[in-house]
């Protein structure tokens, strides 16, 4: 089964945990991660976001579209990027979240994704 392991964390927490001299081996050792992870099969996507500053909020309401700049919610914690992985159940999806370095600074949400070919997503004939 595929989970969704969302990184979520402030910028200041960031910034505390992670001065700008350890940046590179805190990168590096989510690449290493990546790496394992890919080498056991269990990795199926993952990248990191670029600052909430730079995202765009798209609403369509009654035919119109709005946009706003920025995060969708004011929160201290933001979504820092993610990895798609696949496991053999949840324990495993949490012990996979928990392994990537960036559970040691802010919090990983796992989720299991929902396939579309099930459930209210399917296809009227």
């Amino acid at each position: 089964m595929r989970y969704l392991c969302l990184i979520y964390c402030s910028q200041a927490q960031m910034a505390a945990d992670v001065p700008s001299e350890d940046m590179a081996a805190f990168v590096n050792a989510h690449l290493d991660y990546d790496d394992a992870l890919r080498m056991a099969g269990q990795l199926a996507a993952t990248e990191a976001l670029e600052t909430a500053d730079s995202a765009a909020v798209v609403r369509v309401r009654q035919g119109k579209v709005w946009v706003t700049d920025g995060p969708f919610a004011e929160t201290s914690e933001l979504l820092g990027g993610f990895y798609l992985v696949d496991a053999a159940s949840d324990d495993e999806a949490v012990r996979i979240a928990a392994g990537i370095p960036s559970a040691r600074i802010g919090s990983i949400e796992v989720r299991p994704v929902a396939p579309m070919e099930h459930g209210p997503w399917e296809r009227s004939p």
